[in-house]
């Protein structure tokens, strides 16, 4: 999630391109929805767990808000898809998008290859 945020920074005009051609073509977003319905419906089944510290329940929020838009992606029609996106108006806060889940990328990063207390 960090490194394809700070690509996506870097190179605004072409993420913008991509994601506006994503949205136009629904075999590539229910082909894409499939792959994010298998990762979210893994992490819930894997680390659904909503205790323990904010990192076990950050990432079982973002197992959930996977599995939620691969449903979505799977399961709209392609017109509500566009819709949905077109009422993010994610060309106008685009940074502050990116700014959320870079922030999310990198306290996960961070705690993930932080020393645990027990091996310190």
């Amino acid at each position: 999630m960090l490194l394809t945020m700070l690509a996506m920074a870097a190179n605004r005009a072409g993420t913008l391109q991509t994601v506006n051609a994503f949205f136009a073509d629904p075999g590539l977003m229910w082909v894409t929805g499939v792959f994010t319905l298998l990762v979210g419906l893994t992490i819930v089944i894997a680390h659904n767990r909503l205790s323990g510290g904010a990192v076990p329940v950050v990432i079982t929020i973002y197992g959930w808000i996977a599995l939620l838009k691969g449903l979505l992606f799977v399961w709209l029609p392609a017109s509500a898809q566009m819709q949905f996106y077109q009422s993010l108006y994610f060309a106008q806060w685009y940074y502050a998008y990116l700014s959320i889940a870079f922030i999310a990328g990198a306290y996960l990063t961070y705690n993930g290859f932080k020393p645990s207390a027990a091996s310190s």
